[in-house]
């Protein structure tokens, strides 16, 4: 059920209470207040008059309107869930595989203010041990060539005698280990000639059935393969085994690649002495919620349209939600719906309120020629109710940052840690009823059709409450006609300053796919949909010859001037308006001017200066000053790297 607002919630005896209280200011010569008083008398007679015409009034027109939405289906959408990966690492390395079971739950550290936010694994994570029992190179345009056996004596070389881009250092595993973090120990010696050991241009990559994937790097001691060192790899999800030089093996290679321009270049090849591998961890996706099972609901009256309710709401459906009816000693298992119109009368479905928790089963409607019909089944008068399984959870505090999930809350032998080595994004409050009132006239106008840009939009956000914003841009020219673009940006959380991460504003993959297949539902047939992020335009303000106001601390007014920057220049609420900065909206140096002045003990001298600047976070590099930076359409903004110089 929708809560229905009241506009005057005064009771009875407020308003006999506030009389009294009148009475003593207006009529301080009327000293008998006791109930046997005929004034009183009237006092709580008008009172119970007024409360009649509240609860009158409490109906209209809030109340009709709430009711009408609740009446065509409208129902307030659930918090958004922030999502995640958590890397659970290994005591020791394992001679045999360790699971890490679904539901896991991982958390952050409870503090002296807050309680720990509570994560659970969506996948079982089977940590697969694994040994190098191949080691080669494969030049450009060549065939691998084993180097197993020349590791016994003094090693090998691995790339040509140039370098070229393209050659690798082939490693061929006993076991494909998805999703695994992956020790490569690796003596070589110092012969990889002209390269910088603090940026060398090699890739890892792992071999998958879609081709090969690039490997994270966790840690890399060898200097380009340049000293005895370890390298820890993130394996993708997809790795698996492969047919390659006569043998099948899981592989992974380390490939030279096209020096940047700021990079240096091997003049010789490096030497490699001994490879070995093992695994010691793996990483798994998680959600800010946590599973409840075999949670008694009730016993059934037997009728249609009857509500029960779960204990722990919100409700974040997903495909294991389900309800058991026992009647009689028999087990049945009934699945949800988004709406019972198509269910017949002998349809075992029910709806859950994902706000509320309150789970319904099918009404009984009288049709057009007087008879009627039954829309789903109803569980047996005194059969047992029980919620097989739900997700609860959810909520704008679950986008936490890098490294803040560390506890690990139930137990798996063989693990000594867990980190999240990225943040958690995507989690939102749930929908307000002031935001329902505006989407109900829109839900009405598409009809769940997506046409228009403002049917994509709001579509978008009914199936993923985890995107904060959407925007929907037509085909720029002819050669994209029937293209229609979707952005998105995902809820995140920034720092203590303001700042964001640049890949924290990915929107996750799952999340992107989900929006893909409802909106390919509902669109018109011709229409190709893009959803991807917004392009952002990495921004850089550097403020020189503030001064602080006396008795403002040099120090606080200069890390309030950081965080109005950043504040004010935010893709989820900058600008003006507090929404978000305009897609594709050029930035001044007055209007950074202002935002600054705003922040208290701020002096703005005449020799104060802001200066502008397009900057690159891949390079760390700036442009020259600008007073304005260009903004292109379908883009954002981005602070990279803001400064502020303060005179005393």
């Amino acid at each position: 059920m929708l809560p229905a607002p009241n506009l005057d919630d005064r009771t009875f005896q407020q308003l006999v209470d506030d009389a009294r209280r009148l009475v003593q200011d207006k009529c301080p010569e009327w000293s008998d207040h006791n109930i046997s008083d005929p004034g009183i008398t009237l006092i709580e007679t008008f009172a119970m008059m007024i409360d009649q015409l509240i609860y009158r009034l409490n109906r209209v027109p809030d109340r009709n309107y709430v009711k009408f939405l609740e009446l065509i289906g409208v129902e307030q959408r659930p918090p958004g869930v922030a999502q995640g990966a958590v890397t659970f690492w290994l005591s020791a390395p394992q001679p045999q595989t360790v699971v890490v079971r679904a539901e896991t739950e991982v958390a952050t550290d409870r503090t002296d203010v807050t309680e720990p936010v509570v994560f659970s694994t969506v996948n079982r994570l089977d940590i697969v041990p694994c040994s190098a029992t191949w080691v080669g190179v494969q030049l450009v345009d060549a065939d691998p060539v084993e180097r197993t056996n020349e590791m016994r004596g003094s090693g090998f070389t691995c790339f040509s005698p140039v370098p070229r881009p393209g050659d690798s250092l082939m490693i061929g595993l006993s076991n494909a280990v998805p999703s695994c973090a992956v020790l490569l120990r690796i003596d070589c010696e110092v012969s990889g000639v002209g390269v910088d050991p603090r940026r060398p241009p090699l890739v890892w990559e792992a071999k998958t059935a879609a081709g090969w994937k690039r490997c994270e790097v966790d840690r890399d001691d060898t200097g380009g393969l340049n000293k005895p060192g370890d390298v820890v790899l993130h394996i993708p999800v997809n790795h698996d085994e492969s047919v390659s030089v006569g043998a099948r093996r899981a592989w992974i290679r380390c490939r030279l690649r096209e020096a940047e321009a700021s990079q240096r270049k091997y003049s010789e090849p490096p030497r490699i002495r001994k490879v070995a591998a093992r695994t010691i961890g793996g990483t798994a996706a998680i959600v800010h919620a946590r599973v409840v099972r075999d949670e008694f609901l009730g016993i059934s009256d037997g009728t249609a349209a009857q509500h029960l309710r779960v204990r722990h709401a919100p409700v974040l459906r997903w495909p294991g939600c389900s309800v058991v009816v026992v009647d009689g000693g028999e087990e049945s298992t009934w699945r949800h719906v988004d709406h019972f119109a198509d269910a017949t009368e002998a349809d075992p479905v029910f709806h859950v309120d994902a706000v509320t928790g309150e789970v319904s089963f099918g009404p009984v409607l009288r049709q057009a020629d007087g008879t009627l019909r039954r829309y789903g089944a109803a569980p047996a008068k005194s059969a047992a109710v029980r919620m097989a399984a739900y997700r609860t959870g959810g909520g704008a505090e679950g986008n936490v940052a890098t490294g803040r999930i560390r506890v690990l809350k139930t137990s798996v032998p063989y693990i000594s840690r867990v980190e999240n080595r990225g943040p958690a994004i995507g989690g939102a409050p749930p929908e307000t009823l002031d935001d329902l009132k505006i989407r109900g006239p829109l839900l009405l106008h598409s009809r769940g059709r997506a046409v228009t840009g403002r049917d994509f939009e709001q579509l978008t956000r009914e199936v993923a409450p985890e995107i904060a914003r959407v925007h929907c841009l037509p085909a720029s020219d002819a050669s994209d006609t029937g293209v229609v673009r979707v952005l998105l940006v995902p809820h995140v959380r920034t720092d203590e300053s303001g700042r964001i991460a640049l890949a924290d504003l990915d929107p996750p993959a799952d999340t992107v796919e989900r929006i893909r297949g409802y909106l390919d539902e509902r669109r018109l047939v011709g229409t190709r949909l893009v959803i991807e992020p917004p392009m952002y335009q990495a921004i850089t303000v550097v403020v020189v010859g503030v001064r602080p106001l006396p008795g403002f601390p040099p120090a606080r007014v200069e890390s309030a001037i950081l965080g109005a920057l950043y504040g004010f220049l935010d893709p989820l609420h900058g600008g003006r308006e507090g929404n978000g900065w305009p897609l594709g909206r050029s930035v001044q140096e007055g209007e950074i001017a202002a935002a600054i002045s705003s922040v208290p003990g701020v002096d703005m001298s005449s020799d104060t200066t802001i200066r502008l600047y397009a900057a690159d976070p891949a390079t760390g590099t700036r442009g020259a000053r600008v007073s304005i930076v260009p903004v292109a359409s379908g883009a954002l903004v981005y602070s990279f790297d803001h400064q502020v110089v303060m005179t005393t």
